[in-house]
């Protein structure tokens, strides 16, 4: 891009230097909800925006316990979708907590399993003490946020602000290098110095530790889990609208176009073939002869098309293209502008 420099640094040489580092995440999916939001104010004349999404939609929590969420950000990969069956979520703070759990630092922690187990009221939830409560009662008692695990190192361990800072960076670097298990010894006299035992603060290390291999802030978590449930709505009440947006937004997610597209139909989407009279670069939405909104599969799709190209067909077609078919040996087709 023309007067713009790129600079490749380091998140620590960043840190060192005192500079602000912003991670901008979601652009993909935030990309195909604006595009899926014009689609719907253009053949509905619907004005939506992440802030007035309908809330607490049954249908659209059904549709994700059922895990039919493929191209529902963040929800959509094979472990999720095994995941969201035995979750079930009921409401957006459920979805927060699906965002946060199916991470490496909670499967490593093992917490995946005691908190299935207390939210199917298999197990008893339990709190070892009530300081301990007040962070824990909204996950059952278990840490799923690294919130949590700062928290519990402060009011079980009695950790300084300083410590609790120096206990985040570590969590904060995602690497197994080791440097969360230099606070061992310092966080588990401080338990046991607070009167918990030994079993419950090896316990708790134990869960600390595992956000060292990524765990989610809760914040983080619940930015995620609101473009969560705006896709999911989306997906369920505009099912074309939905997979036209996605397809226009690719590449991102985890799956193709072609299943995108099959997906759609299951969804009982009409795809309409590419037209050179019809189509545009970008998939559209139209009317089909039952007056169903319809996809059209746009230029974009077909590999080592210029998008210039298209634009100068796109140009010229004032008159709509016919296709005629020359007989003998060397058949050729042959395109050209003629009136209707």
């Amino acid at each position: 891009m023309p007067d713009r420099t790129i600079i490749s640094w380091d998140k620590d040489a960043i840190d060192t230097l005192g500079i602000l580092k912003v991670d901008i995440l979601s652009l993909g999916m935030l990309s195909c909800i604006r595009k899926a939001f014009l689609l719907i104010n253009n053949h509905h004349g619907q004005n939506y925006n992440l802030a007035t999404v309908p809330q607490d939609d049954t249908g659209v929590y059904d549709m994700i316990c059922k895990a039919d969420t493929i191209g529902v950000f963040q929800v959509e990969s094979r472990a999720q979708m095994n995941f969201l069956p035995r979750m079930l979520p009921r409401s957006f703070y459920d979805l927060v907590m699906q965002i946060a759990i199916v991470r490496p630092g909670p499967i490593q922690g093992n917490m995946v399993h005691p908190y299935i187990k207390r939210r199917q009221g298999k197990e008893t939830v339990e709190f070892p003490s009530n300081p301990l409560k007040k962070i824990l009662y909204k996950t059952l008692g278990v840490p799923l946020f690294q919130e949590q695990a700062m928290q519990i190192a402060i009011v079980g361990a009695g950790f300084s602000a300083e410590e609790s800072d120096q206990l985040r960076r570590a969590l904060s670097t995602f690497k197994n290098n080791g440097d969360v298990s230099v606070f061992h010894e310092r966080f588990i006299n401080g338990m046991l110095k607070n009167g918990y035992k030994k079993e419950f603060s090896e316990k708790c290390f134990s869960q600390i530790e595992g956000f060292s291999k990524y765990g989610f802030p809760e914040s983080h978590a619940a930015s995620f889990a609101m473009i969560v449930y705006a896709s999911a709505w989306i997906k369920f009440h505009h099912p074309g609208i939905f997979s036209c947006a996605l397809l226009n937004s690719q590449p991102m997610g985890f799956y193709s176009v072609n299943q995108i597209i099959t997906d759609a139909k299951k969804h009982g989407v009409e795809i309409l073939p590419q037209c050179i009279n019809n189509s545009l670069w970008d998939n559209t939405i139209e009317r089909n002869s039952k007056n169903n909104l319809a996809i059209r599969i746009g230029f974009r799709q077909i590999k080592g098309l210029q998008k210039s190209l298209i634009e100068k067909v796109i140009s010229v077609r004032k008159m709509v293209f016919k296709i005629s078919m020359m007989s003998g040996a060397n058949r050729n087709y042959l395109m050209g502008p003629y009136p209707n």
